[in-house]
């Protein structure tokens, strides 16, 4: 699940129920020069957060099983860990910026592997 990271790597959590997209997106992430983390729903995502205080970008679908979707994990990432960034992502529904918590980014997927990198680079800087 964790990959080694080196200090000056940028940690992302990506968040996706689908095995398939999220080794794709954890790739993408990686190719781009971040660490990529992977968690296939928002529970175990709270779990490797509360593991991993480096993690900086958490990288999430909308749509998934369990306690909560991904916009209830950007509510709680945003209340437990407000210096990290969320980018959510979704091919179901449409969201709309006030849908969103705070410092909160959305991209429809699918998305272009060049807009998700920028808006990475961009929340990383």
């Amino acid at each position: 699940m964790a990959n080694l990271t080196s200090a000056a790597q940028v940690v992302v959590l990506v968040v996706e129920d689908d095995a398939i997209v999220r080794m794709l997106a954890a790739d993408m992430v990686e190719e781009a020069g971040f660490a990529a983390l992977e968690a296939e729903n928002a529970d175990e995502a709270v779990r490797v957060l509360e593991s991993r205080p480096d993690i900086r970008i958490v990288f999430s679908d909308i749509d998934m099983p369990g306690s909560m979707d991904g916009l209830r994990l950007a509510v709680a990432v945003r209340g437990r860990w407000p210096p990290i960034e969320v980018v959510l992502t979704s091919g179901h529904r449409a969201v709309s910026v006030g849908d969103l918590p705070d410092r909160c980014v959305f991209i429809p997927k699918p998305y272009e592997p060049k807009r998700l990198v920028a808006t990475l680079r961009r929340l990383a800087a």
